[in-house]
């Protein structure tokens, strides 16, 4: 559609795709972490970060399935260098386990994308008792990036290189329960709806970001905190609406990005010289964007802070 050519400052627009942002990028001697890489946009930017040089280690739920992508990014490119990892992000076991793993065999870590997540799930719980959506989408990758935090203080301070936190969110944050967060109405059952519950998730993703980011900077560390919305893609998030993703495939080759778009959003953040020393910011087709006055909200940001704090540390 006519609209995906606007270019912005960056020079890029929502049609550009991950290829594109990413071209003379030269990602040799960085190693990342992608979560969800098992399709869709994981897939993608994981794809492009090996095709530029970065060490990938996906990681995944089923890790049959995605050594399968492995395989196939490996054909394209047979010097990529590409690893598979076991993670759920809906089990603070999982995700701890893989955590202790990674530290333990000694591998830097540059690049973190939190880019997993279920979207409009009906009502359940995690295995630590938590609704799913915030559980998977916010909670698991809260925890994650706390584990790996010290690694990457660690790699920055000794390859003299900055690193970059990644939180995949979404413009749905705008969509949300009226205080933002249901701090003490997140497993209410009673009053839950996939999609809100969806936004009030990907809020979380854009507030964590923040928090961290101010975080980050006061301790004087090299190393930055952003978060972004993809676009509208054509992925198989909505395979709980069935009705709603046919109507998302009919009308996708006129509104909604293909996969490459999708993830161009993902490794412009992730790899461009022009968002060195950017963090606590919100990026859409790879341009800085304004989200909602809640999302940047210092005081909700440090109470979900503390909130998810908590739970991590209790479950």
């Amino acid at each position: 559609m006519w609209f995906f050519g606007r270019k912005g400052a960056s020079g890029f627009t929502a049609s550009s795709t991950a290829e594109e942002v990413a071209r003379g990028i030269d990602g040799s001697g960085l190693t990342a972490i992608v979560t969800g890489a098992t399709s869709g946009i994981g897939t993608e930017t994981a794809r492009v970060l090996a095709l530029h040089g970065v060490n990938v280690v996906m990681a995944v739920r089923n890790v049959d399935s995605c050594k399968k992508v492995k395989e196939t990014i490996l054909k394209e490119f047979p010097e990529a260098k590409i690893d598979v990892m076991e993670l759920d992000l809906a089990s603070l076991a999982s995700v701890r386990k893989f955590t202790s793993e990674y530290n333990f065999l000694g591998l830097p870590l540059n690049l973190l994308i939190n880019n997993a997540g279920i979207m409009a799930t009906p009502f359940m719980l995690s295995q630590d008792n938590i609704e799913m959506q915030f559980a998977t989408n916010h909670l698991g990758h809260f925890l994650l990036t706390n584990l790996l935090l010290e690694n990457m203080k660690k790699t920055a301070r000794e390859s003299g290189t900055e690193g970059r936190i990644v939180n995949v969110s979404s413009e749905a944050h705008r969509y949300v329960y009226r205080e933002g967060i249901r701090f003490d109405k997140i497993n209410d059952s009673s009053s839950y709806s996939t999609m809100v519950a969806y936004g009030q998730s990907k809020l979380a993703n854009i507030l964590h970001a923040n928090e961290l980011a101010r975080r980050l900077k006061e301790e004087g560390v090299n190393i930055t905190a952003n978060s972004l919305h993809p676009g509208a893609v054509a992925t198989n998030l909505m395979r709980h609406h069935a009705v709603i993703a046919g109507l998302v495939g009919w009308i996708a080759k006129y509104f909604v990005k293909d996969i490459p778009q999708g993830a161009a959003t993902t490794c412009y953040v992730a790899l461009h010289p022009e968002v060195k020393g950017v963090s606590g910011k919100y990026f859409s087709d790879s341009n800085i964007r304004e989200p909602t006055q809640l999302s940047a909200d210092p005081e909700l940001a440090k109470k979900l802070w503390e909130f998810s704090l908590k739970i991590t540390e209790t479950k």
